[in-house]
């Protein structure tokens, strides 16, 4: 079974990886040459603006997927005319437009922060006086990482927040004064089953996701139930198939929704080593129509991204207990350039690597620095 995918980063890459035991081959799509996922599967380059290349590419594929959610809507659904894609497009739909999501959020029962819909200055400040200071201004589309986003506080004027993202069609959201970051990845086949991993805790630095710890600190059967009933109602109202990770900031011991990814996750890729089945062979078990596999964790598991600088591979592979995953991308700031996996017997093990890495990082930046 040859399955396509629309973008072919460190996602993709971890996509085909996960394929091969399955047996499934993976075919790739994207505009860049040296895409990291060409290293070990066929690239085919072009625009995604191109149909007729979108047609080529999907000869011979049996199904369609995508990693990341900046795919052209119309991309997917011409490919939709050769072979079926999984997730459908209206799940890109959703995820593009934050104002689009949060509706929709809304219309299945799931609540988000407040927020109001702002396209004009007036806008901007109308939503400041309805939601208060401090808010967060946000391009309805693009943005990542903590890009196309400014935070208004008492000392910045709504209208200079608006002109600061361009002008551009956006939402104002009200603060949160949340205790943490949590996600759930979950997965839901073409029958309707649904699997959902344990909640993940999230730190973030520089506004790109620095740690995830799996399971949660502190995590409760309550919340846990809460997150798994979201993912339901989204993944139901989308007829969705494939892997959706959701983030969430707890609030008072409930979860208000801050957006959703429809894809694998950056929070998910502890699952390679400390879960029985990852989030990237669970989405390809979905897209080939196979059974989803156990989301059992084998421990505590923890995630810690490398960003920017070159790491350094032979001290962190000499650390017991971490596995170095790496993608093949050369340096530059604010690049992903991999991840570190830890699966632990013991919570109090898990954070003891976490330590190590962290302070094997610290003096190999501090090295650079100097």
């Amino acid at each position: 079974m040859i399955i396509g995918v629309l973008g072919a980063g460190q996602l993709g890459r971890m996509l085909a990886l996960a394929g091969y035991p399955l047996g499934l081959r993976l075919r790739f799509f994207d505009p860049t040459p040296d895409a990291a996922a060409g290293e070990i599967a066929p690239l085919m380059t072009g625009s995604y603006n191109d149909h007729a290349a979108l047609q080529e590419f999907a000869k011979g594929l049996d199904a369609v997927t995508y990693e990341f959610e900046n795919v052209p809507v119309e991309a997917a659904r011409a490919l939709g005319q050769w072979v079926p894609v999984l997730p459908g497009p209206r799940a890109l739909e959703v995820a593009q437009d934050r104002l689009v999501e949060k509706d929709f959020f809304r219309s299945v029962g799931v609540e988000p922060a407040p927020y109001r819909q702002v396209d004009s200055p007036s806008d901007a400040q109308a939503a400041v006086e309805e939601l208060g200071l401090p808010c967060i201004l946000k391009t309805r589309r693009g943005g990542y990482d903590g890009k196309g986003q400014v935070v208004l506080r008492a000392d910045f004027y709504a209208a200079d927040a608006w002109q600061e993202i361009g002008g551009v069609p956006a939402v104002m959201e009200g603060f949160v004064p949340f205790r943490r970051e949590l996600s759930l990845l979950s997965v839901r086949s073409a029958t309707g089953e649904v699997r959902c991993w344990p909640l993940v805790e999230n730190e973030h630095r520089d506004g790109i996701l620095h740690l995830s710890r799996c399971p949660a600190r502190e995590s409760t059967d309550g919340l846990q139930e809460q997150a798994n009933a979201h993912a339901r109602a989204v993944l139901e109202g989308l007829d969705y198939v494939g892997v959706l990770a959701l983030e969430f900031f707890e609030l008072e011991g409930r979860l208000l929704v801050n957006e959703m990814a429809p894809r694998v996750h950056n929070s998910g890729h502890w699952t390679i080593e400390g879960a029985q089945c990852s989030q990237f062979e669970n989405h390809l078990r979905a897209v080939a129509g196979l059974p989803l596999g156990s989301t059992e964790l084998r421990g505590y598991s923890a995630m810690l991204n490398l960003v920017g600088d070159t790491p350094p591979t032979a001290e962190l592979a000499a650390c017991e207990g971490l596995h170095v995953h790496l993608y093949g991308k050369e340096p530059r700031p604010g690049r992903k350039l991999g991840h570190m996996g830890i699966c632990s017997s013991t919570a109090a093990e898990r954070e003891a690597v976490i330590e190590r890495a962290e302070s094997l990082l610290r003096k190999s930046s501090a090295s650079v620095s100097g």
